[in-house]
């Protein structure tokens, strides 16, 4: 049973490392080119992957970003299916991973908090 449920975490640690370096090194499209691939998240049957990202520069629009990644899913499924070997390539979902924005904003409001002391 401790297999099956590793499966998962294995193949979602594999489809991170070959999507970031296609994002790197094949795509094209520009609004994905500084994108960072935090983790990626494998359902149990592997049928969808929630692919959780961040935009190097945090005043990019992550809209577009998602945009340039839907564009690009086809391909990218298509590149991971000669690479990895399972039957079907997992659905990708790709999800704006914000909490480092959000762990920016709460040490601003700890600062301004401590400053009013």
């Amino acid at each position: 049973m401790q297999q099956e449920s590793s499966r998962p975490l294995r193949v979602g640690e594999q489809l991170r490392r070959e999507i970031t370096l296609m994002l790197r090194n094949e795509v094209k499209d520009p609004r994905v080119s500084e994108v960072v691939i935090y983790d990626v998240v494998v359902s149990k049957d592997l049928g969808t992957a929630k692919i959780y990202f961040s935009p190097m520069d945090i005043q990019q629009d992550p809209t577009e970003i998602i945009q340039g990644l839907k564009s690009a899913s086809g391909y990218l499924r298509t590149q991971l299916s000669k690479i990895l070997s399972l039957r079907k390539v997992p659905e990708l979902r790709f999800i704006v991973d914000d909490t480092e924005v959000k762990g920016d904003r709460i040490d601003q409001l700890i600062q301004e908090s401590l400053n009013k002391q």
